[in-house]
């Protein structure tokens, strides 16, 4: 079947949702809606409304205008088997003593190392992404450098990956929340496909705020690799649910935010202990 794609920007979150939200009323009606922020700090969104028949154009147009948005660029895709395509083209990621790979690749494992499975139809937050591989890398070195945290949380953990290169590594129950239902179905089938079931517990929280996370608090490690506001709106939390010693790994950070993180955190009594950059993302550690 084929798809058409609508694609526009816009200034500020509330005009992008509220343009998306007049969207879903058209004729053709769109099979489905997105509002992504551009990640550049300019404070622009990015609005896609997806369709299977092909889209009135000057409906889009008079929309855009109403908005002040970019007009809408409208495409048709072929048909594709992506998850087959995202298996060519998603090669394992080696992060250190982590191995980040699909089912197509466990031939693959090098012998010694932890391998975490996470299958390509569900490959956002496999580990291929800077930040994702940034957090792991930075893992890699506490545990080299002999860390030993007895409670650990993934806050926006998206598949879970970085609770489950965890348990893999330390001996105790590691929790992971998101805000996102989808997300946590996906991480709890993650789990058990890595046969971490009872090691790594999957919720659904927004930051700390699940009774399962608070009362495990306070905590020795803490992963957060999320977007710079949200980084920074989790300042306070993060100062009472640390313990003192412990640390956070944050990510999901542009290199020109970075500066702005380390500000906010040293703010809330968390200091920075190393700072890493890959291409254009940052990943930090900080201890409080």
């Amino acid at each position: 079947m084929p798809t058409w794609t609508a694609l526009t920007q816009t200034a500020g979150r509330e005009a992008a949702e509220a343009l998306a939200e007049m969207g879903e009323d058209l004729t053709p009606e769109p099979v489905g809606s997105g509002v992504f922020e551009i990640e550049d700090g300019s404070d622009r969104w990015e609005v896609g409304l997806y369709f299977t028949e092909s889209p009135d154009e000057v409906s889009l147009a008079l929309m855009a205008a109403a908005f002040g948005a970019d007009p809408f660029i409208i495409s048709e895709l072929p048909e594709v088997d992506w998850v087959a395509h995202v298996k060519r083209e998603l090669s394992p990621v080696e992060a250190g003593r982590f191995f980040v790979h699909g089912s197509h690749d466990a031939e693959k494992i090098p012998e010694g190392s932890e391998s975490l499975l996470i299958e390509a139809a569900m490959a956002f937050g496999t580990g291929h992404h800077s930040t994702t591989k940034g957090c792991l890398l930075a893992l890699d070195r506490m545990i080299e450098a002999g860390a030993n945290p007895q409670r650990i949380v993934d806050v926006g953990c998206g598949t879970a990956v970085l609770a489950m290169a965890a348990a893999r590594v330390f001996p105790v129950i590691v929790l992971a929340g998101d805000i996102d239902p989808v997300a946590v179905d996906v991480a709890k089938a993650n789990v058990m496909a890595n046969g971490l079931d009872g090691r790594v517990e999957c919720v659904e929280a927004m930051g700390f705020d699940h009774p399962l996370i608070e009362g495990a608090a306070p905590f020795d490690l803490v992963f957060a690799n999320i977007l710079k506001q949200p980084l920074i709106d989790l300042v306070p939390d993060m100062a009472k649910m640390i313990a003192p010693g412990g640390k956070a790994i944050l990510s999901g950070i542009l290199t020109t935010q970075a500066d702005e993180v380390v500000a906010a955190y040293a703010k809330g009594g968390l200091a920075l202990d190393r700072r890493d950059d890959y291409g254009e993302w940052s990943t930090l550690v900080v201890s409080r």
